[in-house]
């Protein structure tokens, strides 16, 4: 259980969940796979933004 703690503390973790919630949008109408890709692009920056980088161990 700490592993999966551990991974839902990592930044690529949430943006690996985002980009792959925004590929999940192919299944829609052409008219919502636009809207979907920049929802998980905008919500992937904001991640980026407002995350502290850890310096490598």
């Amino acid at each position: 259980m700490n592993w999966l703690f551990d991974r839902l503390a990592e930044r690529s973790t949430w943006l690996g969940v985002v980009g792959l919630l925004s590929a999940v949008g192919v299944a829609v109408s052409p008219e919502a796979k636009e809207a979907i890709a920049t929802a998980g692009v905008a919500v992937a920056a904001a991640i980026a933004i407002l995350t502290k980088d850890t310096p490598p161990a």
